[in-house]
């Protein structure tokens, strides 16, 4: 389990065909760029009819990615039923919390399709109350015959230099070899390289958990906490995201890969990192509401942080970094209190087996 292997060489050529990318933030913005650019006809869904006109008027997605125009072949539409038509992929980059309203439209729609598509998920998050992961949200909510054809997408990558065309390796992971060797070959091509993996349980769990990791290195960065610092905060954050994700049932080699480390080191280090520029702002002294307000933006970390609290309490698995980032966040304790409750932990090995 957690093995990787890529395609081949002759597998990122052009492509054709349909591809329906579902939300229009910024990762499904670029991720539609990317698929239109490699040969797709793509429909780029968003609720907002409003917003839908303004990307068709300006030819991009000026609200979350200005400087990304708009290939050809990529159209935005705020008919589900329209994006959904014949498509070959469905990319599910719907913010987490709405995931599960979406999917039931979605599986309204498909539940006659002749033929039913692939999915990928590129959400990163775990729901608060059920403590589903997205993978669990598409398997339950989808029609059969479609519960089978799910990948999920993580690696580090951010937004803005996918759209831009810029070198950028992820990983696919299903459960089913056909479904993760055929999403593999429509991403790969024009700067993008997957691999694959059969851990959908550690590709998932390394892309929501990073982002309460980034949070708190953002919060040590804005409090001048230095680059010692921030060196041992992804280290040992690595460490709780792996004790979780392996309780769970993931592969150990997961999280040091491209979900894992990879998609950790960006976004706790990135200045394109919201998680990061929220976690800055709280270590500057700023109020949480004042700063999401500013940024307009999902910071899925914020909502990460309390599921997975919730669900290192359940599994009892101590997550020390992930219990002072909910206490920040939703127990309103100081900065400079958070640090000292975390250098006054008992003293332990580094790693115990």
């Amino acid at each position: 389990m957690g093995q990787t292997r890529e395609g081949s060489d002759a597998d990122t050529g052009a492509s054709s065909g349909h591809v329906a990318v579902l939300g229009a933030g910024s990762w499904g913005t670029a991720l539609a760029i990317h698929l239109a650019r490699r040969g797709f006809d793509t429909s780029l869904w968003a609720r907002s009819a409003e917003h839908v006109a303004d990307m068709r008027a300006q030819g991009k997605n000026a609200r979350y990615l200005p400087e990304a125009p708009f290939p050809p072949r990529l159209q935005a539409t705020a008919d589900m039923a329209e994006a959904l038509r014949d498509a070959q992929l469905v990319v599910c980059a719907i913010p987490s919390h709405g995931m599960r309203d979406a999917m039931k439209q979605v599986a309204v729609i498909q539940r006659d399709a002749a033929a039913p598509p692939y999915y990928l998920i590129a959400a990163k998050g775990i729901e608060v109350d059920s403590l589903a992961s997205m993978h669990e949200v598409l398997q339950a909510e989808l029609p059969p015959g479609h519960r089978e054809r799910v990948a999920a997408l993580g690696g580090p990558s951010f937004a803005a230099e996918v759209a831009a065309g810029l070198p950028t390796t992820v990983v696919v992971a299903a459960t089913e070899e056909p479904v993760r060797l055929a999403v593999q070959r429509m991403l790969s091509g024009a700067g993008v390289r997957a691999y694959v993996t059969d851990d959908v349980v550690g590709v998932e769990l390394g892309g929501v958990l990073k982002n309460v990791i980034a949070l708190a290195a953002g919060v040590g960065d804005g409090a001048g906490l230095g680059q010692n610092a921030r060196a041992g905060l992804i280290t040992r954050g690595l460490a709780e995201i792996s004790r979780l994700a392996i309780k769970l049932g993931a592969h150990p080699a997961t999280l040091s890969g491209l979900a894992g480390m990879g998609d950790l080191v960006l976004t706790c280090t990135g200045g394109l990192s919201r998680n990061r520029r929220v976690g800055i702002a709280l270590g500057q002294g700023r109020k949480l509401d004042e700063i999401l307000a500013e940024m307009g933006m999902v910071a899925e970390g914020v909502k990460n942080t309390l599921s997975a609290h919730r669900l290192a309490a359940r599994e009892q698995v101590e997550m020390p970094l992930v219990a002072t980032m909910h206490a920040i966040l939703y127990g309103g304790l100081a900065v400079r209190d958070a640090v000292d409750l975390l250098m006054g932990r008992a003293l332990r090995a580094e790693r115990e087996w």
